[in-house]
């Protein structure tokens, strides 16, 4: 089914930040990036305003055909900047919405999906091992410190980089809904760990609340019991009848041995 550039315009207008009209043209992979970073972090889908037509034109298959057989793309710092980006931001996902999982093992797989999910956007593609690889080797040398973020994300988008090709032509796409499903298991696999973390968060702010009207009762009886005190340090208060009848009983089924070591 042909593309129509007004409703790809129409879906960037109403829903670029989520990638709605990536989603119409088939880029999924750049849809869900843009779902994930809110489009490109607030502002980068506006970008694509002026390349709707080629991916219109792409999707129909009116572009004129290229030889890439064997073709390395055109290098784009562009696209560089943005695997560090991506890769440093699904770092700091994974470790504030996993803190339970080793950092040698969350770190460098969050930051190699990320310079992925950037590699894989639009007509190009990367080796996913050399990628993965790179980030887990300066990870390790880095012994997975929250500083290292940059170098494993500058590693990884270097591999990937340098292992990048073009997709190959004609390659059957699944349909709609299978589509739709695998996008949404990986926002789920993206935002569960941050719902999680948000939820757990909560609650302790809600024990907090909850806490505040018995620390607000015990700070408005701190002047009686002061007052209290005084008194009984003063002499002013009645001693407790009890108490001093429970202290003379003791007292008296003491030995003498044991007053005269009470008494020393």
């Amino acid at each position: 089914m042909a593309k129509s550039l007004l409703v790809a315009y129409g879906l960037w207008a109403l829903g670029g930040p989520l990638g709605l009209h990536h989603l119409y043209l088939g880029r999924d992979s750049h849809a869900l990036l843009w779902m994930l970073t809110l489009g490109g972090f607030g502002g980068a889908w506006l970008w694509d305003f002026w390349h709707l037509p080629t991916w219109v034109a792409a999707a129909n298959g009116t572009e004129v055909p290229t030889d890439r057989a064997g073709a390395v793309p055109a290098f784009s710092p562009l696209r560089l900047a943005g695997q560090v980006t991506v890769g440093m931001y699904f770092g700091l996902v994974a470790a504030l919405g996993l803190p339970w999982v080793p950092t040698l093992l969350a770190q460098p797989l969050a930051v190699g999906l990320g310079v992925l999910l950037v590699s894989w956007v639009g007509n190009q593609r990367t080796e996913v091992p050399s990628t993965l690889a790179a980030a887990f080797l300066s990870s390790l040398l880095l012994q997975g410190r929250v500083l290292a973020l940059l170098p494993v994300s500058v590693a990884a988008s270097v591999a990937a980089q340098r292992h990048r090709r073009y997709k190959p032509c004609g390659t059957p796409r699944p349909g709609l809904p299978t589509r739709l499903y695998h996008l949404g298991l990986a926002c789920l696999a993206f935002t569960a760990p941050l719902a999680y973390r948000g939820l757990w968060g909560a609650a302790g702010v809600a024990g907090t609340l909850l806490s505040l009207p018995r620390a607000a009762i015990e700070v408005l009886l701190l002047p009686l019991r002061a007052s209290w005190l005084l008194a009984e340090a003063l002499g002013l208060s009645s001693a407790n009848p009890a108490r001093e009848s429970g202290a003379s009983f003791r007292q008296s089924s003491w030995s003498k041995r044991q007053q005269w070591a009470y008494e020393v």
